[in-house]
């Protein structure tokens, strides 16, 4: 081992003779690289067969979609940029879904993806696809590989970019690529990309402290950004010098310990009450680590809380994103942590001795304690066989503090929002804007490898579940494990609340026939469990937590409880003008 890692060591310090697979691999090992998810493919097994001896752990998968919501995950918890690789052709294509989705959770990723070989390019022959084109779009950059010289230094350009612009970058190369000889330095990531991030304009800082010493109700909205740059605690500095509330975005939930006393919770669909409240008042927001999304910032409850006129202080480290959704008075473009350090201290020099408004606290104390007892009372509601809040409420309240979960898209998914509650960061994994089902449980699987000394669970609908399941396979034969939450009201119930509000109860294709849920886990090798009774859910929780096997909880809930419409800004009342669909018209069925 000591003989390799000298090799290793002199490989980086000055151009040596390696195979093509060998310079990607050393670039990886440089990267910190220790799991590259996947299905095993003849284009890269040149590769592949030096994985074990430079210390980096294949995990095979059974869908490839799979692979990148689990490097999607890993990344969010670990920092370090997931790698996912495919065969050429359906395999890389089958990661669409993934690449996309991590593309709009801002999440940094390399995309391996072995090409048809260069002397049959454009013959349309087996397994070809123009990959690049199909990636453009829903990456940060493709990076083409031109030659078998260029691979390490086209590689260092991926990570590079997929760090700096925080998101997935495809990395193309052509299959025969991956043989011969070349000569080449292994860079160490210093040599080649900047980690560390500025603090703004010092002008434009200036003119956001100003603002925020004058304002009258400054209320501060924590995101993603603040999480991943480890800039949280200096968000709760601000906002105790300045007695300001504040709220976290959208399915960031993480994103401020939820116990301060200034906390009010997430706003965006399905959030707190509390935070929308709060933030009607505000006439100065100062928005950190966040791009304020249109969909995170829409109306909830009857609610329209995103003020109009208040005075908004934007921080967020990609210039494309100042100002893209709601007008801003001061856009700083810098890193979430340096920013909020440099804000902090020009505050107190500004701003030296706050009179502390306790009639500000008292009023945040009442607002969310009258929030908390509703989420109670309407969880407490009878349901059969579980009212699904019930269900959510008694979960909560079984995981230990430190637990990660992850989140998918659906009807009871997006009902969670209401009653996650962290006090760490990195805890909350969330399928975000792109909203496809089938994410939380290969995220949960990344969040474990990630971090395996933390329990970790996945709260999924059925219909995510039938998307899902196969990787329980996964989970058993790499001993990842994480607890599934299975909420199961047999339907795609997001959908068939808009056709309970638009299409009068006419349920096509919402409804769901499935197999007993923990009956198939245990078949795959998993602790399987079906939950009726809001009382089982704690005792179960404890004893696979004491196990710690992967496991699946089959939680029936009731399907006529149902959240208000996931896009109710994007629905609306039909209308039919031939004949024959008339008696289809709202509120006109059954008459």
């Amino acid at each position: 081992m000591a003989k390799q890692q000298a090799e290793v060591k002199e490989a980086i310090s000055q151009k040596v003779k390696m195979t093509p697979s060998e310079a990607i691999v050393e670039t990886l090992v440089a990267e910190n690289i220790k799991e590259v998810y996947g299905i095993v493919g003849s284009a890269f097994m040149d590769m592949l067969d030096l994985f074990p001896t430079a210390g980096i752990r294949f995990l095979p998968v059974r869908h490839e979609q799979s692979a990148g919501h689990m490097a999607d995950a890993y990344t969010r918890v670990s920092g370090v940029a997931g790698v996912i690789i495919g065969q050429n052709g359906p395999g890389i294509t089958n990661m669409v879904t993934s690449v996309a989705a991590a593309n709009q959770a801002h999440t940094p990723m390399v995309v391996i993806s072995p090409s048809a070989g260069t002397p049959t390019i454009g013959w349309d022959g087996f397994q070809e696809a123009n990959q690049v084109s199909i990636f453009e779009d829903i990456t940060k950059e493709t990076v083409r590989v031109t030659h078998k010289s260029r691979v390490a230094d086209c590689l260092r350009t991926a990570f590079r970019i997929a760090y700096a612009e925080r998101g997935p970058v495809l990395y193309d190369i052509p299959r025969d690529l991956f043989y011969g000889e070349l000569e080449d330095q292994i860079l160490k990531p210093n040599q080649y990309r900047v980690d560390a991030r500025g603090s703004g304009d010092p002008a434009s800082i200036e003119k956001a402290v100003e603002l925020l010493k004058d304002a009258e109700y400054p209320v501060i909205i924590s995101g993603r950004g603040a999480v991943d740059a480890d800039g949280v605690n200096t968000v709760g500095k601000i906002a105790e010098h300045l007695t300001a509330p504040v709220a976290v975005s959208y399915m960031h939930n993480d994103a401020f310990p939820a116990d301060h006393p200034l906390a009010v919770g997430p706003i965006g669909y399905m959030g707190s009450k509390a935070a929308m409240h709060t933030l009607k008042k505000a006439d100065v927001v100062l928005a950190i680590g966040t791009r304020l999304s249109v969909f995170g910032t829409l109306p909830c409850y009857d609610i329209d809380y995103f003020p109009k006129n208040a005075k908004i202080i934007q921080v967020d480290i990609n210039p494309r994103q100042i100002g893209r959704t709601h007008p801003v008075e001061v856009g700083l473009i810098g890193d979430a942590k340096a920013t909020s350090d440099e804000i902090y201290k020009q505050l107190q020099v500004a701003l030296p001795s706050t009179e502390r408004k306790s009639n500000r606290l008292e009023e945040l104390s009442k607002v969310k304690e009258d929030w908390e007892q509703e989420l109670v009372d309407l969880a407490m509601e009878d349901g059969s066989p579980i009212n699904p809040r019930r269900a959510l409420l008694e979960l909560t309240k079984a995981l230990p503090e430190n637990t990660i979960i992850s989140s998918d898209i659906g009807n009871v998914s997006s009902t969670a929002n209401a009653y996650l509650k962290f006090n760490q960061t990195k805890r909350h994994i969330a399928a975000l804007t792109f909203g496809n089902t089938g994410f939380a449980y290969p995220a949960a699987l990344g969040a474990q490898l990630a971090e395996p000394n933390s329990p970790v669970v996945a709260i999924v609908g059925d219909g995510a579940w039938g998307m899902s399941l196969h990787e329980v396979s996964t989970a058993v034969e790499q001993n990842i494990p994480v607890i599934a939450c299975v909420f199961n009201n047999k339907s795609w119930a997001a959908e068939k609340k808009n056709q309970v509000d638009y299409y009068d109860n006419r349920f096509i294709g919402s409804d769901i026939e499935a197999p007993d849920f923990a009956e198939v886990a245990k078949s795959m090798g998993a602790l399987g469990y079906t939950i009726d009774k809001p009382e089982d859910i704690a005792p179960v929780i404890k004893e696979v937590l004491d196990k710690r096997q992967p496991a699946v909880l089959n939680i029936y809930v009731d399907g006529t409880q149902l959240a208000p419409p996931f896009r109710r800004d994007a629905l609306q009342m039909p209308t039919r003008f031939l004949d024959k669909y008339k008696h289809l018209d709202h509120g006109v069925w059954g008459k």
